[in-house]
């Protein structure tokens, strides 16, 4: 099977597969291939945080041109995976290749499938776009072209907690592999400074407590298989109960907006979080220093999307609040305004790229030391 997500979070994506029994892993761009039965499909769905869609390839093949794409998918047994009163999708992606446009790569798959299924019926099935029965998807890299029923139907990212989001909102799967790069585990307290709509607050609360990635949703696409197994589904949904806890952190999210706050308390309270993360009504600068010590995760403005009169003035105010109020903590800053990230004014021990959309971020960490560097170091030698 392949596991898609998005650039940066491969071996994040690669070891939640590890833990949950998933066999010859092995991390390419974007996206980890792996080994397992049906159970680890399953669970990769239901339990993985940093993947958008697992897909399960059932052909490969060499094309030069759009009849040849047809004369291949009209050779497979179509009907071994779905009925022909059942509804199907095409999601195609092509690049590099004689066949130029996606759509209608699509489009020439669909004719081929649909024609299978009038060869040997005279009947065909529809198209459904939005809820398939069976979503299929295309890729074709050069000459090479993979074909794979795509398990996950819905991208993974929309867990389903999501009510109401503020401009530019941060993708869950992101936000979810922001939290596990960083290796926050729910052993400190987290704050986030510039909450917007919740989404850093509500994934990093799920990760801590234990609450599965698919959690909230009603269906993924597996369900619509031939071959769904109800009761193994339902195993593996009980089984998840084991992997709740309850974490001793806290967690705080804050906000200068009233309506990122108001959205966020919205987001929370749909994901039942609203008794575990505390919300507050006030700027960085004004919030007084919360807990002793523990972890900032924060993804402030870029400058790109939101309009701010001073980008560099708010990236020098993050780094005047965490060198004046934070010491002990460690921060971690997501920015796609890399020039601007500069002036934290903090050597960051660690930067790690990955995109939000088609953004080129960095996602930096800066360990603030109580007193210098220096005079840390050196009690700790001490010691």
């Amino acid at each position: 099977m392949i596991a898609k997500t998005f650039f940066g979070l491969e071996s994040v994506l690669a070891e939640e597969l590890a833990s949950i029994g998933a066999t010859e892993i092995e991390s390419v761009n974007r996206a980890v291939s792996f080994e397992g039965d049906l159970g680890i499909m399953y669970k990769a769905n239901y339990l993985c945080y940093t993947a958008i869609r697992i897909l399960k390839p059932i052909a490969a093949f060499t094309v030069q041109n759009e009849d040849e794409l047809y004369n291949e998918l009209l050779n497979i047994e179509w009907w071994n995976y779905m009925d022909v009163d059942q509804t199907l999708a095409i999601d195609a992606v092509v690049n590099k290749s004689n066949i130029t446009h996606s759509k209608f790569a699509a489009l020439k798959s669909k004719d081929a499938i649909v024609d299978s299924f009038r060869n040997k019926f005279n009947k065909r099935p529809s198209v459904d776009v939005e809820n398939p029965d069976l979503r299929i998807n295309i890729h074709i890299f050069k000459e090479n072209c993979s074909v794979s029923l795509d398990s996950s139907g819905t991208s993974l990212h929309k867990r389903g907690y999501r009510s109401q989001v503020d401009k530019a909102p941060l993708n869950e799967v992101l936000a979810a592999g922001l939290i596990k790069l960083s290796g926050w585990q729910g052993k400190t307290d987290l704050i986030d400074p510039m909450c917007g709509s919740g989404t850093l607050l509500i994934e990093a609360a799920m990760q801590a407590y234990g609450i599965p990635a698919g959690y909230y949703r009603d269906y993924f696409g597996f369900m619509g298989w031939k071959d769904f197994d109800q009761k193994l589904w339902e195993k593996v949904r009980d089984e998840s109960l084991d992997l709740q806890k309850e974490p001793e952190c806290k967690i705080l999210g804050v906000d200068h907006s009233f309506k990122a706050v108001s959205i966020a308390k919205e987001n929370i309270k749909s994901a039942r979080f609203h008794k575990d993360i505390e919300l507050r009504h006030t700027s960085f600068e004004e919030l007084k220093t919360p807990f002793k010590n523990g972890t900032i995760i924060t993804n402030p403005p870029y400058g790109e999307r939101l309009e701010e009169s001073d980008i560099i003035a708010l990236y020098k105010m993050i780094g005047d609040q965490l060198k004046t109020k934070y010491g002990g903590y460690t921060a971690w800053v997501l920015s796609g305004n890399l020039d601007a990230l500069k002036f934290v004014g903090l050597r960051p021990s660690k930067k790690i790229t990955v995109f939000n959309g088609a953004i080129e971020c960095r996602f930096a960490k800066f360990e603030v030391y109580e007193g210098s560097r220096k005079f840390s170091k050196s009690n700790q030698s001490k010691k």
